[in-house]
């Protein structure tokens, strides 16, 4: 019985032992693992802000050269994002006849494409995000830059 109760004892004191070892890298993982998550969500938002812009513009020629419309249909996409920088949009036509696709400016289109040809026009949004990381731990950087990048042809 005396036997008995000198190894109960000694057993408790290897757990803690044990736990105070393994808890810190415990630890360790589910703060990367919340991290990763957070800067996860910040890219699928800065992604989406894209898309939420570029199907603005592609609804109509009139749409996509509404850059101020574009730009609030891009940012009321992520407003948790508060570091998002305003966004680059770029447009490109082009004018086919048949098989051949020639470059045009978009703002002599109209005039350059006669017909039967036809003018294509798309749109490309792409947004970018500085994020800060809530915990800085080493080897690991402060601010991560996401970006996001669509592109959607403009409707006839």
């Amino acid at each position: 019985m005396i036997a008995r109760r000198t190894a109960i004892r000694s057993d408790i004191g290897q757990a803690f032992v044990e736990l105070a070892l393994v808890l810190p890298i415990f630890i360790l993982l589910l703060v990367g693992a919340a991290e990763l998550g957070r800067l996860s969500y910040s890219s699928i938002e800065v992604s989406n802000a894209a898309r939420a812009g570029v199907a603005y513009a592609a609804q109509n020629h009139i749409t996509a050269s509404d850059l101020a419309g574009i730009r609030q249909a891009t940012t009321q996409d992520a407003p948790e994002i508060a570091s998002m920088a305003p966004p680059v949009v770029t447009q490109s036509c082009s004018c086919a006849t048949g098989a051949t696709v020639t470059a045009v400016s978009c703002t002599t289109a109209g005039t350059s494409c006669v017909s039967p040809s036809r003018i294509i026009e798309f749109v490309q949004v792409n947004t970018s995000a500085d994020v800060d990381t809530v915990f800085h731990l080493p080897g690991i950087p402060n601010t991560v830059t996401l970006r996001g990048q669509a592109i959607m042809r403009v409707e006839q």
